[in-house]
């Protein structure tokens, strides 16, 4: 005679209703953005223990990763599926390009590599659940970071119902994984692959726009990064002694190609642009930073990145928009971009706000048009000239050397009538 489940009212011994018991007893599908490393593996074990059919997605937009290994292990771990995503194009076309017609920078410094990502990365787990009839998404970011919050307003604005399930912020799971030590013992418990090589120490987060680091030994800002640090990127003292010179060619605000002006290699597509790119900019060691930031979510961190690729992209944008934009759209511009850098490093690309800045962005740059010619050379980018059929430029009407259509007369009263509030100005000091 058999025991019964008091639950289901099933007979324990009766070995036929294992499956069924096992789906009756699931939580749901939750779609888990897998990295393959240690934390998303843990992860992925936890959310089986919990009930859930984990579907793992991991996304390619660009970083260095062993793809079919990290396919093979969620497969071991008991992924449902796992999908692995070639996003790199849509990256670059989609969120790269746009960022690059903004000038977007957070803080005058970051060229917003990490942030620009998550919104790409996210919008493709949402669809992955929507397709698998997921209920929950899953992510490993931390609690005390921007990508929780990049990652979960993204699936809320493109999939309102969704439920989050953010490891790092249930106490039951931080508390008993306080660190590193206690994510080890528990994948050796549970037949988990780990690490044969030493963890380095500090965090790193890879793609196809940049790099960074932070965390471990850079939690001190005083203290200097290693050298063997970067990966992206050569130390300029031991990049070559000879530039590169490029030409860059921008059609509404975006490269349509790229030229070595010496070797004569052209690229013209986006994705083999920006890693032409790359390519020019780590070997010269472009791209640097070594900053202290301020996070969304209230404190400062201290962030070292490596941004080669972008950085060039930065400063030839700059100078072609500066060369055919008037000067009065691109002051208003100047001030959409910093807006918009914010809103892209916050988490809220996909806001109403962030769209409509987007297509003003986009509207002021129909002009934007031309080629700019640079040398790359010791961690440094130097513009060295460029043309434009869209050109704002007059050389006549600047020249040292011609009067032009221009009568210097017209000077004085346009100096006279910019001073009128200074005198308006000194006759309220003297009637106090």
């Amino acid at each position: 005679m058999f025991s019964v489940n008091p639950f289901l009212n099933i007979p324990w011994g009766t070995r036929s209703v294992n499956r069924s018991l096992t789906e009756r007893m699931s939580k749901g599908t939750v779609v888990l953005a897998y990295s393959g490393g240690l934390d998303t593996s843990c992860i992925l074990v936890w959310l089986k223990e919990q009930g859930y059919d984990v579907v793992a997605y991991l996304a390619n937009i660009g970083q260095s990763e062993d793809f079919e290994a990290a396919q093979k292990k969620a497969e071991s771990l008991g992924a449902k599926k796992v999908f692995i995503e070639d996003l790199r194009a849509e990256f670059v076309e989609e969120f790269i390009w746009p960022s690059v017609q903004a000038n977007a920078i957070y803080e005058d410094r970051y060229l917003l590599g990490t942030s620009i990502a998550r919104p790409c990365i996210a919008r493709r787990q949402v669809q992955i659940a929507k397709q698998e009839g997921a209920q929950y998404v899953s992510h490993g970011a931390t609690g005390k970071g921007n990508d929780q919050i990049r990652f979960e307003l993204t699936c809320y604005a493109l999939y309102p119902e969704v439920k989050i399930i953010s490891p790092w912020r249930i106490p039951e799971f931080y508390t008993r994984f306080k660190g590193r030590k206690d994510l080890m013992q528990y994948a050796e418990k549970h037949g988990i692959p780990v690490p044969v090589t030493p963890k380095a120490p500090w965090s790193m987060d890879a793609n196809l726009m940049h790099i960074s680091y932070e965390s471990g030994i850079l939690e001190n800002p005083k203290n200097h990064a290693p050298s063997d640090l970067y990966l992206m990127t050569k130390n300029p003292d031991d990049s070559p002694n000879h530039p590169d010179v490029l030409e860059i060619e921008f059609n509404r605000g975006v490269p349509v190609r790229v030229t070595h002006l010496k070797d004569g290699r052209s690229e013209d597509t986006p994705l083999d642009i920006f890693s032409f790119l790359n390519e020019i900019g780590g070997k010269h060691g472009v791209g640097r930073i070594d900053i202290v930031e301020n996070r969304f979510i209230g404190m400062k961190s201290r962030g070292i990145y490596e941004t080669p690729g972008g950085t060039i992209l930065y400063h030839a944008h700059l100078d072609i928009e500066a060369f055919t934009m008037d000067r009065e759209v691109r002051r208003i511009k100047q001030g959409l971009g910093i807006k918009f850098s914010e809103l892209i490093y916050n988490g809220f690309w996909y806001s109403p706000e962030c769209e409509f800045v987007r297509h003003c962005i986009s509207k002021s740059q129909e002009n934007v048009e031309g080629k700019v010619q640079l040398s790359v050379f010791k961690g440094q980018v130097y513009i060295l000239g460029r043309e434009s059929p869209k050109s704002l430029y007059n050389e006549e009407l600047v020249s040292m050397d011609v009067q032009g259509d221009y009568d210097p007369c017209d000077a004085s009263g346009f100096i006279r009538v910019n001073a009128v509030r200074y005198h308006c100005r000194l006759q309220g000091d003297l009637k106090k």
